[in-house]
């Protein structure tokens, strides 16, 4: 019952609310990155969605136009060269996924769930297969996210989105969700040019 109707209802409106009641915040994060460099205020990336279908994401642009495409920044040879002075900002606080929730009201994503792959990561989609962790939403935010984030290995970040797919219920859900803005605040798990730093041991 909450897995297939009431978790997407939830989402709708929690995304609804959140784009009204955070829209003066999204009209001074705009400003800041027009202000701050040349190019769009919001990044479209194709990702990877529920049963494997790719979809559009939005976040507020972090990075300089000149930027290669469709490759995750820890793959960058020097990212802070990149890096906006406000996207470091944004990325710091994650206010850059902020866009997101209107990808959640569209339906493409959840307020919780496996953060959405890259159309390109074929590593971690193999690994999500595993755990039909490709079957469901992904989400603004996870179980991986509030155990790591970027600091986990593949497989573990697989194994992680593959507990939470078996386990969709309001508990969970709020456990990741408290969990984030523990990490937000915290700062837990962000590393810029780089990934996979924890192992799959005594890392939670």
């Amino acid at each position: 019952m909450y897995r297939n109707y009431l978790k997407r209802g939830i989402d709708f409106i929690l995304s609804l609310v959140g784009i009204i009641v955070l829209s003066p915040l999204f009209l001074i994060l705009c400003l800041a990155i027009k202000l701050d460099s040349k190019g769009p205020i919001i990044f479209k990336q194709k990702r990877v969605g529920k049963d494997k279908k790719h979809f559009s994401i939005y976040k507020f642009r972090t990075m300089r136009i000149d930027t290669p495409k469709e490759m995750p920044t820890h793959l960058l040879e020097n990212p802070d060269y990149f890096i906006t002075n406000t996207g470091k900002f944004l990325r710091k606080t994650s206010l850059d996924e902020l866009p997101q929730l209107f990808n959640i009201l569209r339906g493409d994503m959840a307020v919780i769930g496996p953060r959405p792959a890259l159309w390109n990561q074929d590593d971690l989609i193999a690994e999500r297969d595993k755990y039909k962790a490709n079957d469901i939403r992904p989400g603004l935010t996870g179980l991986a996210q509030i155990s790591g984030r970027d600091e986990l290995e593949i497989e573990h970040k697989a194994k992680l989105d593959g507990d939470y797919t078996s386990n969709v219920t309001p508990t969970m859900d709020l456990k990741c969700f408290f969990g984030t803005i523990s990490a937000v605040f915290k700062h837990d798990g962000v590393v810029e040019g780089g990934t996979g730093s924890l192992n799959s041991k005594g890392d939670d």
